[in-house]
């Protein structure tokens, strides 16, 4: 093998290196090969094709064959101005891609039909600075890309999806995915709410942002990326009814976040720990996570904060947090779907029935629910009051009342209770002190 093959080949396994933990799923690798395209500059098909080598052959997978070493002498003798040339068509149209450029370069007599390859065009472009990450880069060049931090605490929170590790059911013996739901203080670095959830949908990231609302309050901002679960219908209400200003990144833009994405990276270390455990449920991968949070994460050093920790720059930032009452944050997590009334005066509601009564029969209501706690509904109707139901629990009999046996009866004479209370009430009257007089001197 020669020295070069070698050299391709370790740099193809760096490459592909994040791809080979066994406990990704499908999705997990789909999304990190995207990442790694993203970084590397590779096409998504080159990162796919590398992984599938290791996966079929392991390290000799990657080993390119002899026939495959750069040829530069195949290279036309006019090709520097060919690469010039390419230069000016990308810097005229910055999403034109490789192909295209390709073509034109045909059309106008630079290069013959087929005389250049779009791998080594795209090469020399990224060599002198013009891929398409690039290009990118430079559209962006009117914009901060620069670290930014609020000067004081909750005036933005920033938020984010982590894949999680895998852990088991207990009742069920299933393993399944887990997801961290994070939200982060801009200015102090400290996590207001992270949790581990079983799924992403969007449901965790309100169960996410109320726990962070509880216990300190409201944001001025909230800065989210574009995933579904931040562009739902039920946050951005949530937002306006607590009045919090919702912002969403650029796309392919994580620096525009850069303060929750650096904790992704250092919550991969309680990962690491984690993986450790002997007992892996969900339950005890948030009891250990909220260990590991508030009595490492919270109270080390942080150098963006002058090397004073998270915990302590929160604690000591001079503005005031903003709380919210306890009904306005319960509306403003409320879920609300319409419903038709049966003419038994029920409804179903996600796979449940709830008797609403039979002055709604056949009536259009209103449900309004938090999706974190389904026993118990409110419901809206025009002019009534809004009233809360409960799931119907249906017996096994209708109208069987159990009788006492007749020989335990009693036959009462009067209410103990009630001459009891009057007992107690008159004895009470005697030893009452007045407050206010209105005639003489108080008692008091």
């Amino acid at each position: 093998m020669e020295n070069w093959q070698e050299l391709e080949a370790a740099r193809r396994l760096k490459i592909i290196a994040p791809l080979l933990d066994e406990t990704l799923d499908e999705a997990a690798v789909v999304a990190r090969k995207k990442d790694i395209s993203e970084d590397c500059g590779l096409s998504y098909r080159t990162i796919g094709r590398y992984y599938m080598a290791f996966k079929a052959k392991g390290y000799e997978g990657l080993v390119p064959s002899p026939g495959t070493a750069r040829n530069t002498s195949e290279l036309p003798e006019n090709f520097d101005e060919i690469v010039t040339q390419a230069i000016l068509l990308r810097q005229e149209l910055p999403n034109r891609s490789v192909p295209q450029i390709i073509k034109v370069l045909e059309y106008e007599g630079y290069a013959k039909p087929g005389e250049i390859k779009r791998s080594t065009l795209q090469r020399h472009l990224q060599k002198e600075g013009y891929s398409s990450k690039q290009m990118r880069v430079y559209e962006q060049k009117n914009k901060s890309a620069r670290r930014f931090k609020k000067e004081h605490r909750c005036v933005l929170w920033q938020a984010d999806i982590k894949y999680g590790p895998y852990v088991t059911n207990p009742k069920t013996g299933e393993v399944f995915q887990t997801y961290l739901s994070v939200f982060i203080d801009n200015a102090t670095r400290y996590v207001v709410s992270a949790r581990f959830y079983d799924n992403q949908r969007t449901d965790i990231i309100e169960d996410s942002l109320r726990r962070a609302v509880i216990q300190f309050g409201k944001p001025v901002s909230l800065q989210c990326d574009n995933g579904k679960q931040y562009r739902s219908v039920t946050l951005q209400r949530a937002c306006n009814v607590l009045g919090i200003r919702l912002i969403f990144c650029k796309p392919y833009s994580p620096e525009a976040k850069g303060a929750v994405e650096r904790f992704n990276q250092t919550a991969d270390s309680f990962i690491s720990e984690y993986s450790l455990q002997s007992e892996r449920t969900l339950e005890t991968l948030n009891r250990d996570f909220e260990a590991w949070l508030n009595q490492y994460y919270h109270t080390k050093p942080h150098v963006g904060l002058n090397n004073i920790s998270p915990a302590t720059a929160f604690r000591t930032d001079t503005r005031m947090l903003e709380l919210v009452q306890a009904e306005r944050l319960a509306e403003a997590f409320l879920h609300i779907e319409n419903r038709d009334v049966d003419k038994v005066g029920c409804i179903s509601f996600k796979g449940k029935t709830y008797e609403v009564g039979m002055q709604f029969c056949g009536k259009s209501i209103q449900v309004a629910y938090d999706p974190m706690y389904l026993q118990e509904i409110e419901i809206r109707c025009d002019s009534y009051k809004p009233f809360n139901i409960r799931e119907q629990v249906i017996g096994e009999n209708c109208d069987y009342k159990k009788s006492f046996v007749s020989s335990h009866a009693v036959s009462p004479n009067g209410s103990r209770m009630l001459n009891a209370l009057n007992e107690k009430n008159i004895t009470g009257k005697t030893n009452r002190r007045r407050a206010v007089s209105y005639g003489g001197e108080s008692d008091v």
